[in-house]
Order: C-alpha cells, then structure tokens, then sequence
C-alpha cells in the first residue's frame, strides 16, 4: 500500500477502538478495516438516535432541564457528525474496493 491508501488506513483505525489495531488481517486487509469502522461508526450513530430520543423521559426528573437541553444538542451534534463519518467511511470502502468516483454535475 501506497499514498492514500495509508492515510486511509490510519483514519479507518482512528474510528475503531483501540484493541482493532492488535489485528494483523485489519492491517492486511483494508477493506475489513473499512467494514469494521463503518460498522462501528453506524452503532454510534443508532446510539445518538436512541440517547436522544429517550434522553427527556430518562433525565427529566434527575438533572436540571438546562442540562436535558445540553445533552439534547450534544445528541445532536454527535449524531449529525457520526452521519457524515459514515458517508465518509463508505466512500473510502467504495474506493479500496477499486470503484472509481466520478463527478456529476
């Protein structure tokens, strides 16, 4: 592996935990690496959805509403940024898998 394809690599083991850089068939294979990392990537976004959508009935009687308030936007923004990580991670899986981009207008 060569140019992209590094970087590539090192962002995809950014995305997982830290136990999946101990695995030589990630490191040989980046297309697991990039399965793996989008897998990993979709189980953060499906726990945004559910923190937000539960976080009002769990928390209202425990912590200020302010506080609600807060962790309402931090679902929100975690969730709207684990959506863009994955758009991005499946374009990087589409091209280790060799599939070329092209541009439309």
């Amino acid at each position: 592996m060569a140019g992209w394809e590094d970087t590539a690599v090192a962002w995809l083991f950014d995305l997982c935990p830290p136990g999946y850089r101990s695995h030589d068939v990630l490191r040989k294979h980046p297309l697991i690496l990039a399965r793996m990392a989008r897998q990993h990537v979709a189980a953060a976004l499906a726990a945004a959805r559910h923190g937000y959508g539960t976080a009002r009935g769990e928390l209202a009687e425990r912590v200020p509403v302010q506080a609600v308030e807060a962790a309402l936007r931090m679902y929100e923004y975690e969730g709207s940024r684990a959506a863009a990580t994955e758009r991005a991670v499946r374009l990087v899986e589409k091209a280790l898998a060799g599939e070329r981009w092209e541009p439309r207008l």
